[in-house]
């Protein structure tokens, strides 16, 4: 395993663990800032902050502080409850695909979706595995145009707690299966993001990291699961406050021939939201090197 107890030339901040500072929004270019006043190299946007901040601004930005994308948040949310549905989820994964080639990130992050209509409180159907299904061929008709473009896509399984309106792809084997089933010869262009919190209790975490290999591990998403944890959405711990054992995890991803960043992703409204936004990335820092 790399040594990070050092400094944190591997360290990815995903800007959703700063997006609020005292309870305030953060415009991305203070974020991005931020970091690069830190020595931070790598971060991993969210498209809501690039819109509001306009893309070209924020490719500039990225550029002149010589920040490295670990991935781009994010593609996906495939799942429609008619025909209609499903073209405007196309076209908005195009744009999100074209957004990250002109970031140069190192995939499109994909959060496949649940059931249609489930994030307003209101499912079309319960029908999950209609919803799998959709995801599939959703992806695959992503995977063409990504693969012409030179962009991995990387599913990122969630949680079953999120199968319902996130993600229906809730484990590395469900996702690697995907990617064998559209990606067979394994080409690089279709790969998993592990994402720690998502991923830590499954009994089967260790082989399906050792069947994705070095080719299908395209991210490495780090946080922690707080055991009273008060909303299954946004109450993450920073990495070694809670029971996830991050550093066996990496061991395993790193094994496999994973060289790539550890992006810090932590939705926290109640706690490091709360906080200052530097205080939150010196933090980001220190756990970094002393707990993954």
């Amino acid at each position: 395993m790399r040594d990070f107890s050092q400094d944190h030339r591997w360290l990815s901040i995903n800007t959703a663990t700063v997006r609020r500072s005292r309870g305030q929004e953060v415009p991305l270019p203070q974020i991005l800032d931020a970091c690069a006043q830190r020595g931070i190299r790598a971060i991993s946007p969210w498209r809501d902050q690039v819109q509001a901040a306009g893309l070209a601004q924020v490719s500039r930005m990225v550029r002149s502080h010589g920040l490295s994308l670990s991935g781009y948040c994010r593609g996906g949310m495939f799942t429609a409850a008619d025909e209609a549905g499903l073209k405007a989820a196309d076209e908005d994964n195009l744009r999100a695909l074209e957004e990250a080639c002109e970031l140069r990130a190192a995939c499109l992050v994909l959060v496949v979706g649940g059931l249609p209509g489930a994030l307003s409180g209101r499912a079309a159907h319960k029908d999950i595995g209609l919803a799998r299904e959709q995801i599939r061929d959703g992806i695959g008709r992503l995977l063409e145009r990504a693969r012409a473009a030179g962009m991995p896509l990387a599913i990122e399984p969630l949680h079953p707690m999120y199968a319902a309106d996130r993600a229906s792809v809730n484990t590395m084997e469900q996702a690697l299966d995907l990617c064998d089933a559209l990606d067979p010869q394994c080409t690089g262009a279709l790969g998993v993001a592990v994402d720690v919190y998502h991923t830590w209790w499954d009994p089967k975490l260790q082989q399906q990291i050792e069947r994705a290999g070095r080719e299908r591990v395209l991210a490495f998403h780090v946080c922690d699961w707080l055991i009273r944890t008060r909303d299954l959405l946004n109450d993450r711990g920073m990495m070694g406050d809670g029971v996830i054992d991050i550093p066996r995890i990496r061991g395993w991803v790193e094994a496999q021939g994973f060289e790539g960043y550890s992006e810090v992703e932590i939705f926290s409204a109640e706690d490091w939201w709360q906080r200052d936004m530097g205080e939150v990335l010196d933090a980001c820092i220190a756990r970094h090197r002393s707990a993954v």
